[in-house]
């Protein structure tokens, strides 16, 4: 009887387990495949209309000034760190994170849309075009401000550091792939249709790949976080503790050193295809596969960040993004024929996605499970400064010329690489 009784605990014990083993889907296969194929997609949808490439000569088009070209090239990217910490301070004790993130998603889409709408609708009104384009791109940028922690959340949650960095490498290879075939699609409607009515389609056609992308993630399964601390009372508590974290963790401090300087890049991104067509002239279709080549460049380069990232080399990944990024600055300051922009945007395509999956993989691992979200936003808020460098960077290139920005920026460049020397060892 006892053993009977023995036996049946066992079963018991087994079938109440089944449910645990059901909802662990860290390192689940059908995971990383929806991330990946949210990534072609998204990432196809961006590379349309190229924020490095498209977009400086949409604004340009409307305004003529560079100052403007590295304000929007910033307001894209920039707008995204107001709310970080805000997100982060909510997040931290948020056991789930994608019922939050499918919101973002439907605000990033709808705003991206709009763009292709304003231009549309109001292009013979430079003005109201740019000022409404601004208001856009500032939602769609706001709103990254909440996704970005979330999705790094989910992110570090779903996935081990180990096969993590294999799976951000096949996203941003299969992104890769996606911006060759974008720049087909750019070219297509730059060479076909006249401006600005051609700059509209590339936003509408992408807005709508955009929102496709985002339904695999509405499919994405994600673990409850178990590990969750108390959330302080109130906000300005929380940016306290968030800051000391800069004094008491010396790995986060490097780390945002190194990235703050790894974006030094964009003094002078945005305006290398503007000083093409000014030096050598360029075509649309010229800009088609510029495009074609950054994307061909990320996708290549990733087969190498994701082998070394899997075997905890992401502070080589950093040091070699740095190497490449030197380099294609220096080709682009060089350059005397259309060959040097295609090798430059190449190896920029390289230079920025490995900065990208190492840096987003070094956050993940130095940061502690229960304070991810908080890790997440310091070093985003602080590093993200650097996405707004193509403001000055744009005053400086119309006072001193761009040679004399892009050899500051190398020099820039550099010293955050003697910096990366000292990150982790992860």
């Amino acid at each position: 009887m006892n053993k009977f009784r023995n036996e049946h605990s066992k079963l018991r014990n087994i079938f109440t387990f089944v449910p645990q083993i059901m909802e662990n889907y860290t390192n689940s296969n059908s995971n990383s495949y929806k991330f990946i194929l949210q990534g072609f997609f998204f990432a196809g949808a961006m590379a349309i209309a190229e924020p490095s490439t498209v977009l400086p000569l949409i604004v340009h088009y409307f305004s003529g000034s560079n100052v403007l070209v590295g304000t929007f090239s910033s307001l894209l990217r920039g707008g995204a760190i107001l709310m970080q910490l805000y997100a982060a301070f909510h997040a931290q004790s948020y056991p789930t994170v994608l019922p939050f993130l499918k919101r973002v998603f439907v605000f990033r889409t709808l705003s991206w849309f709009s763009l292709g709408v304003i231009i549309y609708f109001f292009s013979s009104k430079p003005g109201m075009v740019l000022a409404l384009f601004g208001i856009g791109m500032f939602i769609f940028s706001f709103s990254a401000g909440f996704g970005a922690v979330y999705f790094q959340e989910l992110l570090g949650k779903s996935f081990t550091k180990e096969y993590r960095g294999k799976v951000l490498a096949g996203r941003q290879f299969a992104s890769g792939f996606a911006g060759i075939l974008s720049g087909g699609v750019s070219a297509y409607f730059l060479t076909n249709f006249s401006k600005p009515e051609s700059f509209s389609y590339l936003f509408m056609v992408s807005g709508l790949i955009m929102a496709f992308s985002f339904t695999f993630m509405f499919l994405f399964k994600e673990d409850k976080k178990v590990n969750l601390p108390p959330k302080e009372k109130k906000f300005g508590k929380f940016i306290k503790n968030s800051t000391a974290l800069l004094k008491t963790d010396r790995n986060l401090r490097l780390q945002i050193i190194s990235r703050l300087m790894a974006y030094s890049f964009w003094f002078v991104l945005p305006f290398i295809i503007l000083n093409a067509k000014d030096r050598i002239g360029i075509t649309g279709k010229d800009v088609g596969f510029i495009i074609s080549l950054q994307m061909a460049g990320a996708m290549i380069s990733n087969i190498a960040w994701g082998k070394l990232s899997s075997i905890g080399k992401n502070r080589l990944i950093v040091l070699f993004s740095f190497v490449i990024m030197i380099l294609a600055i220096v080709l682009a300051v060089a350059a005397n024929s259309i060959i040097y922009y295609y090798i430059a945007f190449f190896i920029i395509g390289a230079g920025i996605d490995g900065f990208r999956l190492a840096f987003s993989n070094l956050i993940l691992i130095i940061a502690p499970e229960e304070k991810r979200p908080v890790y997440i936003a310091v070093q985003n808020n602080i590093t993200s400064l650097g996405m707004f460098f193509s403001i000055p960077g744009g005053a400086l290139i119309s006072w001193l010329g761009f040679e004399a920005v892009g050899l500051t920026t190398i020099s820039l460049l550099i010293i955050g690489l003697i910096i990366s020397f000292k990150l982790k060892r992860a």
